[in-house]
């Protein structure tokens, strides 16, 4: 299958955990499909939704640690708005490459001149777009090797962290979850201990399985 691959990297990355609003704040090991499709839009500077393409992607990061971050808390509650300071501390990934893959050639090339900043997470994480090349998916039909991705809850089990993650969010204020599914989170250095019975993509190139998400109508 011809696609086109988009190489993104960062010197910081941070993923917030759902539903986790104050104290310490850690990260996903990978991104959920809603910072994709963020990117997506951030680069065409129009909304796109996980409802008008497939996509598939892998995620690496150097090293992790923890910072103490200043925040500002916001107080409306009495007639006059009021502001404190005050620390959390926050997990952040170090030396970060995300590829993405998409059959578009609108969604790819938008990210050679991107409308918006790329982000890996916080505003502060700021990304840079370092190749976008056309390239060949081998189609597979089982797959053994994934690795810095996202895969849904099916009927083989795998040893990884399970999440309730959004797919992507609606072009309103405010912005509606379009829905929230269970995946297991893959890191980079995730070996599979059995075969998933389900067709998916290998770049040969990057030696990358490909997990392709496809929630299109």
């Amino acid at each position: 299958m011809k696609a086109f691959r988009i190489h993104i990297t960062s010197w910081t990355a941070s993923f917030r955990y759902p539903n986790l609003i104050s104290g310490y704040q850690p990260s996903l090991v990978v991104p959920p499909l809603s910072t994709v499709f963020g990117l997506f839009s951030a680069a065409a500077g129009e909304y796109v939704s996980p409802e008008d393409i497939a996509t598939g992607y892998v995620f690496r990061f150097a090293s992790q640690a923890i910072d103490i971050e200043t925040i500002y808390q916001f107080n409306n509650k009495s007639a006059r708005l009021s502001t404190k300071s005050n620390i959390i501390r926050r997990q952040i990934l170090f030396d970060n490459e995300l590829w993405i893959y998409v059959t578009e050639s609108r969604i790819a090339e938008a990210f050679a001149h991107p409308h918006f900043q790329m982000v890996l997470g916080r505003s502060g994480d700021l990304a840079c777009v370092n190749r976008i090349d056309e390239i060949d998916l081998k189609p597979v039909q089982e797959l053994a090797r994934l690795r810095g991705t996202i895969v849904p809850m099916g009927k083989t089990p795998l040893s990884a962290p399970i999440h309730a993650l959004p797919i992507g969010f609606t072009n309103e204020i405010p912005r509606r979850n379009i829905g929230t599914f269970p995946y297991f989170l893959l890191e980079y250095k995730f070996r599979q201990s059995r075969v998933i019975p389900e067709s998916g993509f290998l770049d040969e190139e990057s030696d990358h399985e490909v997990f392709w998400h496809d929630n299109r109508r």
